[in-house]
């Protein structure tokens, strides 16, 4: 049995969800799929996929094998990856989704050093704030913006974390006074973000692990960031943005923390990518410029 080939094909089928999806990206067949696995769980003596549905699972002891024996196989294709590329330049398209939030706010601070230190690195970028099937999509990678990482095979990078912070502009409280605590925060104007018509209630943390559940939306629900954002800066209310995203406003005086000992938890930044492409040198050069870029921001949130 070749070890690493049976690895390759179980990682790919686990990506894929299907014997014939996954023989498709090898460019091999479904029987020669189906033997590589057989012969992995004959010499492990381990079940690793659950077969009794049309999307293939991974048993518990899949699960197991997989997360500990695809993090290694990863590790040597890497290596060997830069062994043989040397100094070859990154080179090709890249299909990247992202938060609107970052493609409004952020893009502009990392985009353009990266374009031009790889100029043979090309991006088709599609800003949506709904979890876009990454593999599916055809995407070589994807920011998100979470409280956890959902359950996923793909490769993830944490590149900062932070708390979603109450904010408002100078304009707003000038007309409608500062809260001095949270259970006054139902007598302002509170601006929602909802992706879907439902509009989603805002669990607070505050001091001494106090907590408050507070109905946002009432005069105003979005569902675009960006469009929340600039209703923040143009005075319409209190909203609740992540620290990283408000950061420079804060620091300028365009925006104003409110209550600051309350936040709305903590959200994390991540970069998912399959682990097929984990090897490329263009998603590798790119996810290495992101944790650089928000090294520093975490660095500089940190220091506040």
């Amino acid at each position: 049995m070749d070890h690493f080939a049976a690895l390759r094909a179980l990682r790919s089928i686990v990506e894929a969800g299907s014997f014939t999806s996954a023989a498709e990206r090898l460019g091999t067949t479904h029987s020669a799929m189906s033997r590589q696995l057989r012969q992995l769980e004959e010499h492990l003596q381990a079940r690793l996929l659950d077969r009794n549905s049309r999307r293939f699972s991974l048993t518990e002891a899949g699960r197991q094998y997989y997360a500990e024996a695809v993090e290694l196989l990863d590790r040597l294709e890497l290596a060997d990856n830069r062994a043989r590329a040397g100094q070859v330049q990154p080179s090709g398209r890249l299909r990247i989704s992202v938060p609107q939030v970052v493609a409004s706010q952020e893009l502009p601070h990392w985009l353009p050093a990266f374009l031009t230190r790889y100029p043979d690195v090309a991006l088709d970028l599609c800003a949506d704030d709904q979890l876009v099937d990454v593999v599916g999509g055809g995407f070589d990678l994807a920011l998100r913006i979470a409280h956890e990482l959902p359950d996923s095979q793909m490769v993830a990078r944490e590149l900062a974390r932070c708390d979603l912070v109450l904010v408002a502009a100078p304009a707003y409280i000038a007309r409608h006074g500062l809260p001095r605590q949270a259970a006054e925060l139902h007598q302002h104007a509170l601006l929602a973000f909802s992706p879907t018509a439902a509009r989603a209630a805002w669990h607070l943390h505050g001091p001494r692990g106090v907590s408050l559940t507070v109905e946002p939306g009432q005069r105003l629900c979005v569902d675009a960031t960006p469009a929340l954002y600039a209703a923040t800066l143009a005075g319409m209310g209190i909203t609740l943005l992540t620290a990283l995203t408000v950061q420079e406003d804060l620091r300028a005086g365009r925006l104003i923390r409110i209550l600051p000992a309350w936040n709305g938890g903590r959200r994390h930044y991540f970069a998912l990518y399959p682990h097929a492409r984990a090897m490329a040198a263009k998603v590798r050069v790119l996810v290495e410029h992101l944790q650089t870029h928000y090294a520093a921001l975490q660095a500089s949130l940190d220091a506040r």
